[in-house]
């Protein structure tokens, strides 16, 4: 099917398994910019029957011959099309045969990133979800597994595949990856590259080399990552008791990459900006971003590649479980406490607001036209979520248990939810069949709770209620297992009832304590046990007692948030409110025995965006400038409130000696930072203007630059910024993305037309792209301004990049997700945007998707 033709969707229910077995793949290539040469050798034989083989294959290949056991079959039962290459059965031995292909492609001309491109003079490959039917014919679906042999000819230095190497020698290179595989995690990298290497030992004493590839001259950035690979390596032995299987790991840092990174077997790719850090070039952010996702990737080596996914429909299977296990690991590297709100926060600004809106979908979807539109929170965020869910239901050993069956059962297969689900019944002997709805239905469920209090009895009655709203495709949603984490909290502050998980499983249900002496607080919902939406009716006072006195971290930030959101829906419908948050924030920045990085995120206000989903979900209609000035008056309030305690903390949280990335120094840095973005308010930006010339990492210098942007101050820092790293690629992304972001709402639009017409807005480049509008869309206020600028230039940019790389557009689209929600001028300005988009002649299949869906949110 051409990009242009009706979407045709694909369906679960529909799924066979392919009617052939393919035993084994051996791959040549002659590599040339513009017309690289791949011969394919497959070794396959029919499964049961003989039936058409039918080969997935674009329109970029170019098909120079093809033969069935070294003969060339009758032309008459050859077709093909835009999307496959079809030979009919009567071509085919009804036995085991041989399928030898050449074709030539042109890998300069790869402006989409998917298969063979071109990155700075390199070749690179990205193969998922199904970017190898761009390199060859083949059954280009993850439930089709078999060794690969491969064969590079080039003359770049470093010629790279995956597995263990054969061969090497000047203008050729062998490697052969014993572990059979689909063709998704094919990798291939050929160019001139440094590495630097290091060796791990396994727990059984194998030795494995390891080497992270970068261009030269960036090997002085490149240790943090290795340090990263190998503190993954030894955790997931301790951890999961999942040794690495190889001789060697590879990873390469590859400047154009639509995604983060890929967890081919043995070669990890990845983009630049997740390898490369020094503290001169990347903030603290950047560094756990690293660990983390080197740590996601490794991971993969057994969740998604030793056990794959059956087919697509299955994804959250291995990247819920490998998200869940990084955030695992990014736990017991840094502070889980901090973590666990991290992530909560990134799940309820992305997965909540996916789940609220027109592009809502279950972890595991039962249709899709564009398979690479679900590379989403949902199933990424959510389906770490519903992991952690399944842990805390069966506990610490029946995880374990479970997981090691798992890994025994299906080990080299394609497994599905269903599978994975079969063996946490077989471990444990639960019934998860209600339990199953949380992968199949989509939604963030709400959950009320109601207080009953029995003083003569001494006895509290919780009563709990779920619903969940209809979403695209799915109007009935039935009850789901809600595991809710409560903990008790007397008068005084002390804790009458450590933290016990109730688990629901009807619409409405309640929980009774008994034996208390005086009525509790109750802290609801510990650790955000479930990905749901709590209402309770809780006054100010309440929240600000939990927020002095709950044990739990997430429901003591959780206190903080609420209590800040709502002073700050009130402000921003013009009445007065709030002093109770300012009171409780101070409190809580004074407390020097709280973690620095817990404080840090307790003085962070929440965001516009979430202010406005809080507005819409109590049916008001946002006003983003109304919402932008709340925020920022409430942020100069804490300011004047505790200048003197805020300005201590900027002083006192100084690192002195070197740069370290590590908790810590990471953590007083953090606080340090909250505080000078509150300072900024009432300084006139002072203090920012003397950090940024006296900062010796990125990390503040920064925090510092976006302080003075958002004061008016920020030229001279930016052209000092520019003058010392303009030719650095991942630093002036930054520099990019802050201008946008720190702009005044009115002028955002302004500032990124002005960014777009610079030379070195490299808008080919998805990190580039990524940084100038990912910087408008989160500038509230300036994305949704009221004469549809923001909504405009977006728009004009995602139709240019359509047509050179449809994945990367479709995924900035979801700046639209909302637009229902606004006033009527809005909502005409983002419709008439999205309306220019869907009829834009030639659009791909991937933006016309997701842009069809949103248009339908609000008719």
């Amino acid at each position: 099917m051409s990009q242009t033709q009706a979407p045709i969707a694909r369906h679960l229910a529909d799924y066979r398994p392919y009617p052939f077995v393919l035993n084994e793949t051996r791959l040549e290539f002659q590599l040339a910019p513009s017309a690289t040469r791949v011969r394919a050798e497959l070794a396959l034989r029919p499964r049961a029957g003989l039936e058409d083989l039918v080969l997935d294959g674009g329109k970029g290949l170019r098909l120079i011959s093809l033969a069935i056991d070294g003969a060339a079959p009758d032309p008459a039962h050859v077709s093909r099309d835009d999307e496959v290459l079809t030979i009919a059965a009567a071509a085919l031995p009804d036995a085991p045969f041989t399928l030898r292909t050449e074709v030539e492609i042109d890998p300069s001309a790869n402006t989409a990133f998917e298969g063979l491109y071109m990155s700075g003079g390199m070749f690179c490959t990205q193969c998922e979800a199904e970017g190898f039917r761009h390199i060859t014919f083949y059954p280009d679906r993850p439930d089709v597994m078999a060794p690969f042999r491969v064969s590079i000819h080039s003359d770049k230095p470093v010629l790279l595949s995956n597995g263990n190497p054969v061969a090497q020698r000047e203008g050729f290179a062998e490697w052969h990856d014993p572990w059979p595989k689909p063709s998704y995690l094919f990798a291939l990298v050929a160019g001139d590259l440094v590495a630097i290497s290091d060796r791990f030992a396994t727990r059984s004493g194998r030795e494995v080399d390891l080497n992270v590839w970068v261009r030269p001259g960036d090997q002085d950035r490149a240790g943090f990552a290795m340090e990263s690979l190998i503190k993954s390596m030894r955790w997931d032995e301790d951890v999961y008791g999942r040794e690495y299987d190889l001789d060697v790991f590879n990873i390469v840092a590859v400047d154009d990459f639509n995604m983060g990174a890929m967890e081919n077997k043995g070669l990890n790719i990845f983009n630049s900006k997740l390898v490369l850090a020094s503290p001169e070039t990347a903030t603290d952010a950047d560094y756990e971003r690293i660990e983390a996702v080197i740590a996601h990737e490794y991971f993969h080596n057994w969740t998604g590649n030793r056990i794959t996914c059956r087919d697509w429909f299955q994804l959250c299977l291995k990247e819920g479980l490998t998200v869940f296990r990084d955030q695992q690991f990014t736990s017991d590297m840094r502070s889980a406490p901090v973590k666990r709100i991290e992530d909560v926060r990134t799940l309820r600004a992305r997965q909540f607001r996916e789940d609220q809106g027109p592009l809502a979908h279950p972890p595991r979807p039962d249709r899709y036209e564009e398979i690479n539109n679900f590379y989403t929170a949902t199933v990424y965020e959510k389906g770490a979520e519903v992991i952690g869910m399944l842990k805390r239901l069966v506990g610490d050993d029946g995880y374990a248990r479970a997981l090691d069956l798992y890994f025994d059962r299906h080990d080299g297969e394609a497994a599905t939810i269903e599978d994975w689900l079969k063996v946490f019944e077989d471990a444990t002997g639960r019934d998860l069949a209600q339990f199953k709805r949380w992968y199949t239905d989509a939604g963030t469920p709400r959950l009320t709770m109601a207080e009953d209090w029995d003083a003569e009895a001494g006895r509290l009655r919780l009563d709990f209620t779920q619903a969940t709203a209809p979403t695209p495709g799915q109007d009935d949603k039935p009850p789901r297992v809600i595991p809710i984490a409560i903990g008790l909290i007397s008068p005084n502050g002390d804790e009458v009832l450590p933290t016990q998980v109730l688990e629901m499983t009807e619409a409405r249900q309640s929980f009774g304590f008994d034996s208390l002496g005086a009525r509790p607080v109750v802290s609801a919902l510990r650790g955000f046990s479930a990905p749901v939406m709590l209402e309770r009716l809780l006054d100010d006072a309440t929240r600000a007692f939990l927020l002095a006195h709950d044990t739990d971290p997430f429901a003591r930030w959780e206190a903080g948030r609420d209590l800040a959101l709502s002073a700050l829906v009130v402000l921003s419908q013009g009445r007065e409110a709030g002093a109770d948050y300012v009171d409780a924030i101070g409190r809580l920045a004074a407390d020097d025995g709280a973690d620095p990085a817990f404080r840090a995120l307790c003085l962070t206000l929440p965001g516009e965006e979430e202010i406005a989903t809080r507005l819409s979900e109590q049916g008001t209609t946002p006003d983003p400038d109304a919402i932008h000035e709340a925020r920022d008056g409430l942020a100069r309030r804490l300011a004047e409130a505790h200048a003197d305690l805020l300005a201590g903390l900027f002083e006192r949280m100084a690192v002195a000696g070197p740069y370290a990335p590590d908790a810590e120094p990471a953590a007083r840095r953090a606080l340090r930072i909250a505080a000078l973005g509150l300072l900024n308010r009432i300084d006139g930006g002072d203090r920012a203007e003397v950090l940024f010339g006296t900062a010796g990492n990125m990390t503040e210098r920064m925090a510092a630059l976006s302080c003075l942007l958002r004061r008016g101050r920020g030229q001279a820092a930016l052209q000092a910024m520019h003058d010392r790293f303009g030719d650095n690629r991942l630093v002036m992304d930054k520099w990019f993305s802050v201008q946008v972001m720190a702009a005044p709402p009115a002028e955002a639009a302004a500032v990124a037309h002005r960014l777009a017409r610079r030379g070195d807005f490299d808008w080919k480049n998805p990190n580039r792209f990524r940084a100038l509008l990912g910087g408008l869309a989160a500038n509230h206020a300036g994305f949704h301004a009221a004469d549809g600028a923001g909504y405009d230039f977006t728009a004009d940019w995602l139709m240019k990049m359509d047509k050179a790389n449809p994945q990367i557009a479709a995924r900035m689209s979801t700046a639209f997700e909302t637009w229902p929600r606004y006033d009527a001028t809005r909502r005409d300005r983002a419709r008439g945007a999205l309306g220019r988009i869907a009829a834009m002649a030639g659009i791909s299949r991937n933006l016309r998707e997701m842009v069809t869906r949103m248009i339908a949110a609000g008719e």
